[in-house]
């Protein structure tokens, strides 16, 4: 009887032997079963070709590259939808020289005749370098011999009809993931793009982020933490607080279960709005960064947080503003997400008497595992207003340590050292929990 150890050993040979098959300049007949493990070990080494050659000839109905190997690369979303377009030029060919198709790693097979071909299951990252052999890609119709069926959608430095033009192309039924936080839109924008995304019932997840047209920072009195006088104090946005980002019009048909809004200008209706949508109740990921919370945002935050304290796992509340008095109000809420897993306060004008408090009364959250708090305005040389509070530079290392040691203590004490406090929001990675 072969041992655990066994079957171990025969795991590493295969995939040893994998990573020399892709190494080949020659490129093999391959038994179909052998085609996850040497996709798996083409991807790894960046044998683009051998990739582009495996999707091309893959023996199954279905390939979900995600499945296989994870978070995928640009250049790897680039070599699989070249490999899309050239096959689907060469249509013809591709199928006679297409090797048989088998069920699918799993071995499940569809009720639904399927037109013949293979559904290529993956993320999209589209950047303007990539954004014509996307489009060609996916404008090649349901009849092609490999088609495009995306699950989440990352576009990069792309205006925002060229977005709307590739939602259009995407397949409906598949949608989970719409990020855009790095298209420099403005809520114009956004706003013309919301309505598109009412074609996918399977949407979860939203990240959305609006860029300054003035190019200012979120508080523009500010700079550098010094009062600006050619800027008034109530200048709350640079777009306008007569625009909604959550007008009671939205077509989102479906509650997103992931939602991340930093920089978008959000005024005290937004999060009313969106409190008082089916979306609150369903929320497991909410990020509001880089607000100022004084600024009416309080008690409507407060209530979103109440709708969603059954769902909600991971909060990030950065750059916030969030002083000991808005953390007093916001706490007993808090204190009702039982489920929260994940609770982001860095960069926020917290004392070490408040960040003691929250953590003492925290500890009762069961699946509490991460928290991100910010350096204590104790801590800090100097009067606090004078700068920027969350800049590391100014913080006396003694007294840190000091109250780092102090929150660690009360850790060890309630016995639940299974919790991560840190100051540092790069030291952790907060896990993804929607498996999407």
């Amino acid at each position: 009887m072969l041992s655990f150890y066994s079957f171990e050993s025969m795991d590493s040979l295969l995939r040893l032997c994998a990573h020399r098959v892709v190494a080949q300049c020659s490129l093999p007949t391959i038994p179909a079963h052998l085609y996850p493990v040497l996709f798996q070990a083409a991807f790894r080494d960046g044998r683009h070709l051998f990739l582009w050659y495996l999707v091309a000839t893959w023996p199954f109905k279905e390939l979900h590259v995600r499945q296989l190997v994870g978070h995928l690369e640009l250049d790897i979303t680039k070599a699989l939808v070249k490999a899309c377009v050239e096959v689907s030029k060469h249509q013809q060919e591709f199928q006679r020289h297409r090797p048989k198709q088998h069920k699918g790693c799993s071995g499940a097979t569809t009720a639904t005749p399927q037109p013949p071909g293979v559904d290529v299951h993956t993320d999209l990252y589209v950047s303007k370098k990539s954004n014509k052999i996307v489009r060609d890609a996916l404008q090649t119709g349901a009849s092609a011999p490999l088609r495009i069926k995306c699950h989440k959608f990352q576009p990069r430095s792309i205006s925002a009809s060229d977005i709307v033009n590739f939602l259009q192309c995407l397949d409906p039924s598949c949608l989970r993931r719409v990020e855009l936080r790095r298209c420099r839109l403005k809520l114009s924008d956004i706003l013309e793009i919301l309505p598109h995304l009412s074609r996918f019932p399977e949407l979860r997840s939203l990240s959305l982020q609006c860029t300054n047209i003035f190019g200012l920072p979120h508080r523009p009195e500010l700079a550098n933490g010094i009062p600006n006088p050619d800027i008034p104090s109530t200048h709350q946005s640079s777009l306008g607080s007569h625009l909604s980002l959550f007008p009671p019009t939205s077509n989102l048909q479906t509650p997103l279960e992931s939602l991340e809004l930093p920089f978008c200008s959000l005024i005290p209706d937004d999060l009313a709005f969106l409190s008082q949508s089916f979306h609150a109740p369903a929320l497991k990921r909410l990020k509001l960064s880089s607000y100022d919370i004084s600024q009416g945002l309080l008690e409507p935050l407060r209530l979103l947080l109440e709708k969603a304290s059954a769902s909600l796992l991971h909060l990030d509340l950065s750059y916030c503003y969030i002083a000991d008095s808005h953390l007093a109000v916001l706490l007993p809420t808090l204190l009702r997400c039982s489920r929260l897993r994940f609770l982001g306060l860095n960069s926020n004008p917290l004392s070490r008497a408040a960040i003691k408090d929250l953590l003492q009364k925290t500890l009762e959250l069961p699946n509490l595992h991460l928290v991100v708090y910010p350096y204590p305005l104790d801590c800090y040389t100097g009067d606090p207003s004078a700068f920027e509070w969350h800049l590391g530079e100014f913080v006396d290392a003694e007294i840190l340590a000091a109250a780092k040691s102090e929150f660690f203590q009360i850790l060890v004490n309630s016995g639940r050292t299974d919790i991560v406090w840190t100051d540092d929001p790069d030291s952790h990675k907060a896990p993804d929990y929607f498996s999407l």
